[in-house]
Formats: C-alpha cells, structure tokens, sequence
C-alpha cells in the first residue's frame, strides 16, 4: 500500500504537542497523515476512543493507525470497535506498560490493562530495551499475543524526542516497509 492509497491516522501520546516529535515531522512529509485533535491522553478514556473511533470513521480511504506511547495502549484497546475493512494497519510504537499507567496521575487507569487477543487487522510493535515506561518482555509479549511483528529498538528510550528521536528517519523506514506488506 502507497501512502497516496490510504489515510494515516496518528494517535499520540503525552508529548504529542511537541513540534519536534516523529510523529508530527512526519505529518509535515505524509500528506495523507492526521492527527486526533484535542489532548486524548488527558480526556478520558471513553472520550479518547470516541475520538478515534470518529477519525475512523470519517476516513474516505483505508486507515493505517501509527500509535506511539499511550497512544498504542488506545489502539490496542479500541481494536474490537475498529472495522477491519476500513483500518488496514496498526504501526505501533513504544508501547506503555502498566505499571508505569498506574503510576501516572494523570492518565486514566483502564489504559494499563491491555487485552491479549490477536488484533483485526496487521500490526507491527517496535519497543525500545531502555524505554523508562515499558519493559521489553512487556512488549515483546503483548506483540506476540496481538499477532503483531516485533521490532527490537535496542538502546533507543521511549523513541520520543527526549531520546533523541525528533525526525526518526529510521522509523520512517520501517512505516514504509509496513505499508508496502499491507
């Protein structure tokens, strides 16, 4: 699938209003990208999907869901109400562990608790072995139950711009090989 085939739909995380972020550099190249709009991980949980639930729906395309942090932890969630006729694809980055949910004020707790069935549609999780939110094993396993590729980061932290991960050319990639499977 070619870019021009499809709406990209970005699900942000906590740092999604930062300019430097991947995801918003890559909105800047993408033309068929979006973002959700508003601050979805502070609203709560059922606000957030409805928000997600409703870009899909508007899409007038096939949708790729490219999900990086808490961002992943609504796709995962929100899986069972997406059809898989429209959401083609889910490219799922850094996930975030539960633990690290349940000890954030600020985050709505049903976002640590993530379900184990394989996802409806393709998937591919790249996780980092030094990210402060989520374990690797964590990842590793939740991928492998979702039915999901896994890319190992190595060293790379949450792969936000705190890590170094402005652009993230390598990313880029790796989305692109993603799509051309799908």
């Amino acid at each position: 699938m070619r870019t021009s085939e499809c709406e990209i739909v970005m699900v942000p995380d906590r740092t999604a209003d930062d300019p430097n972020h991947w995801q918003n550099r890559w909105q800047e190249k993408l033309a068929a990208a979006r973002h959700l709009p508003g601050e979805q991980p502070m609203q709560s949980l059922p606000d957030w999907e409805a928000c997600l639930l409703q870009a899909v729906g508007a899409a007038q395309k096939p949708v790729v869901l490219v999900a990086h942090g808490v961002g992943v932890n609504l796709t995962v969630l929100s899986a069972g109400k997406l059809d898989p006729a429209i959401v083609k694809g889910a490219f799922l980055v850094a996930p975030t562990g539960s633990r690290f949910v349940l000890e954030q004020e600020d985050l709505d707790s049903r976002l640590a608790h993530l379900p184990t069935d394989p996802l409806p549609f393709a998937a591919t999780v790249i996780a980092s072995r030094n990210d402060p939110t989520c374990p690797i094993l964590e990842a590793e396993e939740w991928a492998f139950a979702w039915g999901a590729a896994f890319a190992d980061a190595g060293d790379s932290g949450h792969l936000d711009p705190e890590s170094g991960h402005g652009p993230w050319p390598e990313g880029l990639m790796r989305f692109a090989g993603f799509l051309n499977k799908l």
